[in-house]
């Protein structure tokens, strides 16, 4: 039988509570857009030596105070650094196509705005979700809907973004039965966050919508695959 090293009882950590509180620091506090053309700078396994560009939307504070940057990606507006899928892609830095640096950090100015705007809107912990900020959408993003398997899919033009007291991100889609006046403006009834109606939301650069429009047949044969694999 071993031998206490240390008079103090022995402490239980409960994991989800850890994780929890884990989850509660990495959590979005505060959205800023980007307004100067700064990209993400990505790379494929397949080709690791070859890097892409892709704009950023936004910038993000978390309530541990890191800061990262934004685009949609997939099924979510997704911080950069957390890109790290084989097929579709490996975050590498961020660049700012006048000076053609790479960096890994948030610039610092974008830091400051986040800091001080959070600190002017330092709004009170509820236990109802309530909405805190509404971005517009700057890129031409599209989002593919699906309601279910059987379902045929929609394309849209992604009006704007809501981020949610409990760090959630939602886009902002346009309901063309309710459009009562042009154009759409924040807070028309028309709008609506994609996820409350939709079962599957996957979000698209405005070059991608545009060959998906067109009906590029190689477009439209990666499309069917990854519907193919959802459903």
């Amino acid at each position: 039988m071993g031998i206490p090293t240390s008079p103090r009882s022995a402490q239980v950590i409960d994991l989800d509570t850890a994780r929890h509180r884990l989850r509660a620091r990495r959590r979005l506090i505060r959205l800023a857009p980007e307004l100067d053309g700064l990209e993400m700078v990505y790379h494929l396994a397949s080709d690791p030596d070859t890097l892409y560009g892709m704009p950023i939307l936004a910038w993000g504070l978390r309530e541990d105070g890191e800061v990262v940057g934004m685009v949609p990606w997939m099924e979510a507006l997704t911080p950069c650094h957390e890109l790290d899928d084989p097929e579709h892609g490996h975050f590498v830095g961020y660049r700012d196509p006048e000076t053609e640096d790479v960096f890994l950090s948030a610039p610092e100015h974008k830091v400051l705005e986040l800091e001080h705007a959070a600190a002017y809107f330092d709004y009170e912990d509820s236990a109802e979700t309530t909405l805190l900020q509404q971005l517009p959408e700057t890129l031409g993003t599209h989002a593919l809907c699906l309601d279910d398997s059987q379902a045929s899919w929609q394309l849209k033009l992604v009006f704007g973004w809501r981020l949610y007291s409990n760090g959630e991100v939602e886009a902002l889609l346009v309901d063309e039965s309710r459009v009562e006046s042009t154009p759409v403006v924040a807070g028309d009834a028309c709008l609506y966050a994609g996820h409350s109606r939709h079962a599957v939301v996957y979000f698209f650069q405005r070059s991608i919508a545009n060959r998906i429009r067109q009906e590029d047949p190689d477009t439209l044969e990666a499309l069917a695959c990854m519907v193919g694999q959802e459903g």
